[in-house]
């Protein structure tokens, strides 16, 4: 695609997101939207699911998974580590500690690309670093890692590496998912605790 095409697509493209933001962007954002523009053009903005996949595998402390739908999509299944600030809550003052990190990486997704590119825009905009996107959401994660398969004779180390990373995710986001109500409600109050305890809260 011509270069002159593709600015001006990405540009209508925030423009668009921008006339739908909750809010006055004019006002509150920190960044120039040419600025904000010139972020959202690189691919430098995505993580792959592989790459998350191997995030929540390792337990990544310096990554953090936003899963940006809704509380009660969240409750019904969501990426093991990941934490819930629906969309419509993403301006509220309280996240402001966990989304202004400058060490931590903030990993956005939703079911698919829009709604977390939004995310991406709002807290980007607004001045807050390493902001990233999950690339394809829920909807490439179920893809790529829940039905995963291999089938041939041979398989490559690299091969047998992304193998094993994506069933290894599979496994734990079964175990997270399968849980009782009550047990999910227990262990993600247990998450905010030391999540507070870690942007310094207090019991």
């Amino acid at each position: 695609m011509d270069a002159r095409i593709k600015y001006s697509v990405l540009l209508v493209g925030v423009g668009i997101i921008l006339a739908f933001l909750p809010f006055d962007a004019a006002q509150t954002f920190q960044l120039k939207s040419n600025e904000l523009l010139t972020r959202s053009a690189s691919d430098n903005m995505y993580f792959s699911v592989d790459q998350v996949a191997r995030a929540v595998n390792s337990e990544d402390s310096t990554i953090q998974i936003i899963d940006v739908r809704s509380a009660a999509q969240f409750r019904e299944c969501n990426i093991p580590s990941s934490i819930n600030i629906p969309f419509d809550d993403l301006q509220n003052p309280l996240w402001e500690a966990t989304l202004n990190q400058k060490k931590v990486k903030n990993i956005f997704y939703g079911n698919g690309d829009q709604t977390a590119n939004y995310a991406w825009t709002i807290v980007t905009g607004l001045g807050y670093p390493n902001n990233y996107v999950m690339k394809g959401g829920l909807n490439e994660w179920f893809h790529t890692v829940m039905l995963s398969q291999y089938s041939g004779e041979k398989i490559t180390p690299a091969e047998n590496a992304r193998f094993e990373n994506r069933l290894n995710a599979r496994k734990a986001f079964t175990q997270i998912n399968s849980l009782p109500d009550s047990l999910k409600t227990k262990f993600f109050n247990a998450k905010r605790l030391n999540q507070s305890k870690l942007d310094g809260g207090c019991n």
